[in-house]
C-alpha cells in the first residue's frame, strides 16, 4: 500500500513539473528577445520602478521639511500670542492697577497726583526704553550693562533673538520687557507719595532708571550679565524680577522717604486711605496682571508657563491668608486693606521663584511672606520711624528680599533645569550654595539702589528740588501740582 502511494506522488510531482516547463521556457524566450513586442513592457515597468523608488524619498524629505516649518510656525504664532497678551497684562498692572491700589490709599486731595506719576511712567520710560532703554539693558554682553547696539531699536524686528527668546520676534521681547521697565519705578512712588513734586518726580525717576534699573536689568537677564543664571559668575536665579524689579525700587522707595522726611503732621494726624474701594479694584488687577509678570516670563506658551502661572496664584492666596490671619490675632479683626496688601506682598515674593517652584514651595513663600511683610508694615516701620507712604519698602523691598533668598532654598531642576540636565539648581535638590549666590544678587541690588538713590535724589534736588513745600502739601498735590480734583462734590 505505502508503495502504491509513493509512486502515485511520484507520477503527481512529474506531471506539475511538465505542465509548467513551456511557461517558463516561453518567459524565458520573451526575456532574451530584443525585438519581441512584449519584452517592452516589463523593460519600461522596471525603469519606471527604478525612477520612483529613487523620487520617493526626496519626496518624503520635501514634505517633511514643509511639515516641519508648519510647526515652527505655528508654535512660533502661539508663543508669540502669549506674549503679546502677557505684555499687555503688565502694562495693566502699572495703569490702572498700580494707579488705583496707590491712588485709594493716599488722601483725597492727593489722588490724582499719585495716579499721574503712574501714568507718566508709562509715557516717559517707553520713550527712554526706545531710545536707550532697551539697548543698555539687552544690548551686547558686558558684566554690568549692555552698549549701545539696539540704540533707537536699530537691529529690533521680527525676526527673533536667539539669545533671549528664540520663538517669537525681537519686537516682542523688547516690548514685553518695556513693561517691566515701565512698573518699576512707578513702584517708588508709593513712598513719596503726598510730598513730592511732579517735575521732581519725574527728573529723578527717569535718571534712576538708567543708572539703577538698566545696569541691574543686564546683569540678571542680559547676556554675559555678572548675576546671570546662564553663565555669570554668581548665577542668581531671578525668573520675574525679584531683585531686578522689586529689591530695587524698595529699596530705592526706603532711600526716597527718609531723604524727604516725614509727611505734614504724620504720624500724629491720622492719614488714612480715602478710598479702599479704588485700592480693592487695584489689587485684583495687579492679581490678575501678574500671570502676565511671572507666567509671560518663560517667553513661550510651554509647561513652563503653566508652572509659573500656578506658583503664582498660590502665592498670592497663601499669603493674604497669612497676613489676615496675623492681623486677626493681633487686633481682633482681620481688614480688607490687609488681604489685598497680604496678596500683594506674595505676588511679590513668588516673583523670582515662580519659574523654580511647584505649587507646595509656593504656598509655603506666599504664607512666609504674608506674615513677614506684615511685620514690616506694622512693627518695623514704627520702631525705626520712617514714613514710606503706602508702605512701598515693607511691601515690595521687604517681600522681595524673602523670596529671592526662598528661591534659593525651594528651586528644583524638576521644574526648570536651567544649569543643564541633571544638575541641581536649589537647596531642594542639594545644591545649598545657590542660597549664597542669591545673597550675592540681593546684595548688590541693594547697594545700587541705596548708593544710586541717594546720588540722584541730591542731583535731582539741585536742579529742582523734590519737595514742595508745607502749604502746597497741605492744600494738596492736586490742586498745587495739576491744578484739578479727582473729585468735584459740588456738581
Amino acid at each position: 500500500m505505502a508503495s502504491a502511494v509513493r509512486k502515485c506522488s511520484c507520477m503527481m510531482v512529474l506531471a506539475l513539473g511538465a505542465a509548467l516547463l513551456p511557461a517558463s521556457a516561453l518567459r524565458a524566450q520573451q526575456a532574451a528577445s530584443p525585438n519581441s513586442s512584449s519584452s517592452a513592457a516589463p523593460v519600461t515597468a522596471t525603469t519606471s520602478d527604478s525612477t520612483s523608488t529613487a523620487e520617493i524619498p526626496k519626496a518624503v524629505n520635501d514634505k517633511l521639511a514643509e511639515l516641519d516649518k508648519r510647526v515652527t510656525a505655528a508654535q512660533s504664532a502661539g508663543d508669540n500670542a502669549w506674549m503679546l497678551v502677557s505684555a499687555a497684562l503688565v502694562l495693566m498692572m502699572t495703569g490702572p492697577g498700580l494707579a488705583l491700589f496707590y491712588g485709594g490709599l493716599v488722601r483725597r486731595k492727593n489722588t490724582l497726583a499719585i495716579m499721574m506719576q503712574s501714568f507718566a511712567m508709562m509715557g516717559l520710560i517707553t520713550v527712554l526704553w526706545a531710545l536707550v532703554g532697551y539697548s543698555l539693558a539687552f544690548g551686547g554682553s558686558g558684566p554690568v550693562i549692555g552698549d549701545f547696539s539696539h540704540a533707537f531699536l536699530r537691529g529690533v524686528g521680527v525676526d527673533p533673538n536667539p539669545d533671549y527668546a528664540g520663538t517669537i520676534p525681537q519686537l516682542t521681547f523688547m516690548v514685553y520687557q518695556l513693561m517691566f521697565a515701565v512698573i518699576t519705578p512707578a513702584l517708588i512712588t508709593g513712598a513719596t507719595a503726598e510730598r513730592m513734586k511732579f517735575s521732581g518726580t519725574c527728573l529723578f525717576l527717569t535718571l534712576w532708571f538708567l543708572v539703577v534699573y538698566a545696569p541691574l536689568a543686564h546683569m540678571v537677564w542680559g547676556k554675559g550679565g555678572f548675576l546671570n543664571s546662564a553663565g555669570g559668575r554668581f548665577p542668581c536665579l531671578d525668573f520675574a524680577g525679584g531683585t531686578v524689579v522689586h529689591v530695587s525700587s524698595g529699596v530705592s522707595a526706603l532711600v526716597c522717604a527718609l531723604y524727604l522726611g516725614k509727611r505734614s503732621g504724620y504720624p500724629k494726624q491720622p492719614m488714612t486711605p480715602h478710598s479702599l474701594v479704588l485700592s480693592f479694584i487695584g489689587a485684583c488687577l495687579l492679581w490678575v496682571g501678574w500671570f502676565g509678570f511671572n507666567a509671560g516670563s518663560a517667553l513661550a506658551a510651554n509647561g513652563l508657563a503653566s508652572s509659573a502661572f500656578v506658583a503664582t496664584h498660590f502665592a498670592a492666596a497663601a499669603a493674604a491668608l497669612s497676613w489676615a490671619l496675623v492681623e486677626k490675632i493681633k487686633n481682633g479683626r482681620a481688614s480688607a486693606l490687609g488681604a489685598i496688601s497680604g496678596a500683594v506682598a506674595g505676588l511679590v515674593a513668588i516673583t523670582p521663584a515662580a519659574g523654580f517652584v511647584g505649587p507646595m514651595p509656593a504656598l509655603v513663600i506666599g504664607f512666609v511672606a504674608g506674615a513677614f511683610c506684615y511685620w514690616m508694615v506694622a512693627k518695623a516701620k514704627s520702631i525705626f520711624g520712617y514714613d514710606d507712604a503706602l508702605d512701598a519698602f515693607g511691601v515690595h523691598g521687604a517681600g522681595g528680599t524673602i523670596g529671592a533668598l526662598l528661591t534659593g532654598v525651594f528651586a528644583q531642576a524638576v521644574i526648570n533645569p536651567v544649569f543643564g540636565a541633571n544638575k541641581p539648581v536649589g537647596g531642594m535638590d542639594g545644591h545649598w550654595a545657590q542660597i549664597g549666590n542669591q545673597l550675592v544678587g540681593v546684595l548688590i541690588a541693594w547697594a545700587l539702589a541705596l548708593v544710586g538713590t541717594i546720588v540722584l535724589l541730591k542731583v535731582v534736588d539741585l536742579i529742582t528740588g523734590v519737595r514742595v513745600n508745607e502749604e502746597e502739601e497741605i492744600a494738596g498735590l492736586d490742586i498745587t501740582q495739576h491744578g484739578e480734583e479727582a473729585y468735584n462734590l459740588e456738581s
